[in-house]
């Protein structure tokens, strides 16, 4: 089974890159973040001319996560269980739960789409819910992982945080600034703490997943890590390859982000005889 994330930046604006590239690369699942728009206006017809199968969570133009997959999916959840609000207080004096995380299994695998929030700046009330979101995310993994003993689990997506300083063109531009701060970094850790690893890591040492489209960011390879794949341990024993998929930056109207893939073994019994989609 091939998994991959990826961060789309608008999924109606590139939906013919997204699809071309799933089929391409005979993607099986694919989870993808930034999708910015509503149910209602999602392109499925192209993904199920593909063969995939969509599920997804979308509230408005922004955020917006969503799973398409060959393979049925089942157990869909939106948004994790303690998921924080953010934003002006609803009539109830609740806050409004953004459009970030969706679950679902396929092929006997719990996949979490997830599209971290950026934090802004140090200090900004949008860091402080960055790192509630990320809190409350890892106690919910944990509890999970306690419940489900043996179920390959993955959270992926698009962490905004570069857990390395390897992980960013240059630790002097980012001094100061959110994606790299200690607490933040703090908060990454603490989902491998509970009981996951990066599965991408160990395949893929060195390489960025993000360049901004600003002061060809691209072409001097001024980018950052901050699209992962983090699986539980069973996850990690299926997980035989790993790639970062750079040349999608490439290309027209490109997303700033690219794909992010692992490649899974079941063992004996994993024969892929679906039909070719051409």
């Amino acid at each position: 089974m091939r998994i991959a994330t990826w961060n789309v930046n608008s999924i109606r604006t590139r939906v013919g890159r997204v699809v071309d590239w799933l089929v391409r690369d005979d993607v099986d699942v694919l989870g993808m973040q930034e999708i910015k728009c509503k149910p209602e206006q999602f392109p499925y017809e192209a993904f199920e001319q593909a063969g995939y199968h969509v599920e997804l969570h979308g509230l408005n133009q922004w955020n917006g996560v969503a799973i398409a997959s060959r393979e049925p999916i089942e157990d869909v959840e939106v948004g994790f269980p303690g998921a924080p609000g953010f934003g002006k207080p609803l009539p109830d004096g609740t806050l409004p739960v953004e459009a970030r995380a969706i679950g679902a299994t396929v092929g006997g695998v719990r996949i979490w789409s997830l599209y971290v929030p950026n934090g802004r700046e140090l200090g900004d009330p949008h860091y402080d819910y960055k790192l509630d979101w990320l809190d409350k995310l890892a106690v919910s993994t944990g509890a999970w992982l306690q419940a489900n003993p043996g179920v390959p689990f993955a959270l992926m997506g698009d962490f905004n945080i570069a857990p390395l300083d390897t992980d960013v063109w240059s630790m002097d531009f980012f001094a100061g600034r959110t994606h790299v701060s200690e607490p933040e970094r703090a908060a990454f850790a603490q989902l491998q703490s509970v009981g996951l690893v990066d599965v991408v890591r160990e395949r893929v040492p060195q390489g960025f997943t993000y360049w901004d489209y600003q002061q060809l960011r691209f072409p001097r390879n001024e980018g950052m890590r901050i699209d992962f794949i983090l699986g539980s341990r069973d996850f990690a024993d299926l997980v035989v390859d790993a790639k970062i998929e750079r040349n999608e930056r490439k290309g027209t109207a490109p997303s700033d982000h690219v794909p992010v893939v692992v490649d899974l073994d079941f063992g004996p019994g994993d024969d892929d005889d679906r039909p070719m989609i051409f």
